[in-house]
């Protein structure tokens, strides 16, 4: 009786107050076919959820902030739920949040894509905070990166589950040339993505990775559209698919075999 007490009670400690501190830096290397040579070695930085608003953040996304500055990125990518729509979340959470992003754009280019959780709280604050941290949003709208004469694009849609996810906006004026890699908050959006034959990379969130993995298992509970690409790579048709376990957390706040997660790609073009 007392060693089930004493591990439920390690268990519950280690899940509520180490796991979602203990943020995991995962490098993906990835080679792209319409890679140009010139973008060989290219690094993009992946953060995910944030959920400001709610336990630890922002008050230790000064860490995760540390930890991308240390990576060196060519530019960093932001995929949506920046706040947690809940009565937690307040103004000043809000500017707390953006200052901390301030510190990356000071560095590297930033671009980022919203999440239902910014809709569901208040999306324009959301916007306004990114605008002011110099954040560069794209609403169903890419930049394209030059290198050499070549080119890269980085694309974004809206939110999927708000239903405000476009692609024709984007396919209709994307070259025909170039790399595109696609943000997208939801995972599962990329069954639409992969079905055009024009990204070579989506890059979402959403999902936490389930929070809590039970071994053998897997994630017991998953969010809607976050169900068939939860965590990690996939390759659907010709395109991967990458899903960021996130940084923040929503209701219940622990993670188990789940640790927070930043991103790191590195690029290679074909041989």
């Amino acid at each position: 009786m007392a060693d089930s007490f004493l591990a439920g009670l390690g268990a519950s400690i280690y899940s509520t107050l180490v796991e979602p501190l203990w943020f995991d830096v995962v490098e993906v290397s990835l080679t792209l076919p319409r890679l140009p040579k010139a973008f060989s070695g290219y690094r993009i930085v992946q953060i995910s959820d944030i959920h400001a608003g709610e336990e630890f953040m922002p008050s230790h996304l000064g860490v995760v902030v540390e930890k991308v500055l240390e990576l060196r990125p060519d530019v960093v990518t932001m995929t949506g739920d920046f706040v947690y729509s809940s009565p937690k979340m307040t103004a000043g959470i809000l500017e707390k949040t953006g200052g901390l992003l301030a510190e990356i754009s000071e560095s590297f280019p930033v671009f980022a894509v919203m999440g239902n959780h910014d809709h569901w709280w208040d999306v324009e604050r959301v916007r306004e905070m990114l605008h002011h941290s110099n954040v560069t949003e794209l609403i169903n709208d890419f930049f394209t990166v030059e290198r050499e004469g070549s080119l890269l694009h980085l694309c974004g849609v809206d939110d999927f589950y708000e239903q405000r996810a476009k692609l024709n906006p984007i396919l209709s004026r994307l070259p025909e040339e170039g790399c595109a890699i696609l943000m997208a908050h939801e995972p599962d959006f990329a069954d639409k993505s992969s079905a055009t034959g024009r990204f070579d990379l989506q890059i979402s969130g959403h999902s936490h990775g389930g929070q809590v993995v039970i071994p053998f298992y897997g994630p017991p509970v998953l969010p809607r559209h976050g169900r068939k690409y939860p965590s990690g790579l996939y390759k659907i048709l010709n395109m991967y698919q990458y899903t960021n376990r996130g940084i923040g957390m929503v209701f219940p706040y622990v993670r188990f075999l789940c640790r927070p997660e930043i991103t790191l790609f590195v690029l290679d073009s074909p041989a």
